[in-house]
């Protein structure tokens, strides 16, 4: 049994206010929400540890044009360094609400009606934009082609050239089945929203969690011509564990995308991030790389733990190791449950997952498995699935 510099011990995580940890109770494991079980980056801890021995709860200011630009210059440095993707300052949005601002650019560039494509399984929150504002979600399935999970490009031209259809919703990396869309795949869809005049609104929070052989492309950065029709969303929240400190980015491709958004939506309807966010998003950005390839290394062993296992001993749940994220898409359809998968693992191991159903109705036997967490954690829920598999395969006495 290993152990991490970022590991944080069971009653620690027990005692935290959080959902991840108080949703279902003390007698269940929780591995649902997308928060990982670790010590955050010590340059973010160092710059909360400021604010609070500085008593700095005022009026903000910060260098590069006050807090907005501090944010908006941390996320150039970040999607330069990173991805080789030169950004405009001038075109960041700052966000205290990443969900917040994926119904705002649905809001904005589509009218009640028109057709959204959208990637199932997905978010269910991306669910909810598209429904609640009146729009029509257009299913476009990523399937099992043996190895990973697949967007049928035939079948998003098909459906992009449906009149009513106005926007592509993207999630890169995909959540939740952890697929990294390359080059050519990205392409084909820049072409596909060139072609039939959609707007592509990509979210992006998953970018820096690439494991070996993956590595993500902004859809944004391929040419002018996709960047012009497309809104970026990302945000360390994901990456550097630090959601509830809520600060992101929308970036626009470009200024005449910026000045539509905000002739529907005045700046000031987004209200901003709080200091605290700002400041633990530079810190991320600008300091974080050391204790974040520290933790993907965990990730990817903890990943492939989960592989392994599940292979070896219950070989009836098919899963697809993600290239990204630390999400696991788990079929769990070959196995003898008569309700949800969701049901059987909550109720007979005491695990709690995130229900299939809700990325997708037709999903009602998958699981979305957070492997984030310690190796000691990762093991008891494993042992606790394989031993609840194999009691509901033992004959009745």
């Amino acid at each position: 049994m290993t152990s991490n510099s970022f590991d944080l011990p069971m009653d620690v995580l027990r005692a935290r206010q959080n959902a991840k940890w108080q949703k279902y109770g003390p007698a269940v494991l929780p591995a649902w929400v997308a928060d990982m079980d670790f010590a955050i980056a010590h340059p973010i801890r160092r710059a909360m540890e400021r604010i609070v021995a500085d008593q700095d709860y005022g009026y903000a200011d910060r260098p590069d044009g006050g807090a907005d630009g501090y944010l908006a210059k941390a996320f150039q440095g970040r999607m330069l360094d990173r991805f080789g993707w030169q950004v405009d300052t001038d075109l960041v949005q700052p966000l205290a609400d990443l969900v917040q601002g994926t119904f705002s650019a649905i809001w904005s560039f589509t009218e009640p009606g028109d057709g959204v494509i959208l990637q199932l399984p997905a978010y269910p929150p991306f669910h909810d934009a598209i429904h609640s504002t009146g729009r029509h979600l257009v299913p476009l399935a990523m399937r099992d082609d043996g190895t990973r999970y697949v967007m049928d490009l035939a079948e998003l031209e098909r459906l992009a050239a449906v009149p009513s259809t106005r926007m592509i919703l993207l999630c890169n990396p995909q959540n939740p089945t952890g697929r990294v869309f390359e080059r050519a795949e990205l392409e084909a869809i820049g072409r596909v929203a060139i072609a039939n005049d959609l707007i592509i609104l990509s979210d992006e929070i998953h970018a820096d969690l690439t494991y070996d052989g993956a590595r993500h492309i902004p859809i944004a950065s391929l040419s002018p011509e996709i960047a012009a029709r497309t809104i970026t969303i990302n945000s360390p929240t994901k990456s550097f564990n630090i959601p509830g400190l809520r600060c992101g980015v929308m970036y626009f491709g470009s200024a005449d995308l910026r000045d539509r958004f905000h002739r529907r939506v005045p700046r000031k309807v987004l209200g901003s991030p709080g200091i605290t966010g700002i400041d633990a998003t530079v810190a991320a950005w600008n300091a974080g790389q050391p204790w974040l390839d520290e933790v993907l290394a965990h990730l990817q062993a903890m990943r492939n733990r989960v592989f392994d296992t599940l292979a070896r001993e219950v070989p009836a749940i098919s899963f697809r190791k993600p290239e990204a994220t630390y999400l696991g898409w788990l079929n769990c359809s070959q196995l003898p449950i008569a309700g949800t998968a969701f049901d059987f693992f909550h109720d007979r191991a005491k695990i709690g997952f995130s229900a299939g159903e809700t990325f997708d109705p037709t999903a009602a036997k998958f699981v979305r498995f957070n492997f984030a967490t310690s190796e000691r954690i990762m093991d008891r829920i494993l042992e606790r699935m394989i031993a609840a598999v194999r009691q509901s395969n033992a004959p009745a006495s």
